[in-house]
């Protein structure tokens, strides 16, 4: 089964708006993915109250793991947006 090992950049870490965000991303992949912490086991990664409670901070490692013909796919694009911090991106075009 594929997995990705990601450090949270999210200055706030896995909490609000970074947390909805990759929420959102991971419900948009077609196969089922799921996001862990060195100390507590595998949640669903669309499951915005499953994310949280994970307490990732920044700069915490986190797993995902996805199985599927798309999972290498989804593991990268979830991954790159974990990586980044979601707490300043503004994703308009017109800014930045």
């Amino acid at each position: 089964m594929p997995t990705r090992t990601v450090t949270v950049g999210a200055t706030s870490g896995l909490h609000a708006r970074p947390a909805a965000l990759f929420v959102a991303a991971a419900a948009a992949q077609s196969v089922p993915v799921t996001i862990r912490t060195s100390d507590k086991p595998p949640v669903p990664a669309r499951s915005l109250l499953s994310v949280l409670a994970l307490g990732a901070k920044h700069g915490t490692e986190v797993t995902l793991e996805a199985d599927g013909p798309t999972a290498d796919t989804a593991l990268d694009a979830l991954a790159t947006l974990l990586a980044r911090d979601l707490d300043s991106d503004d994703e308009s075009p017109d800014h930045g």
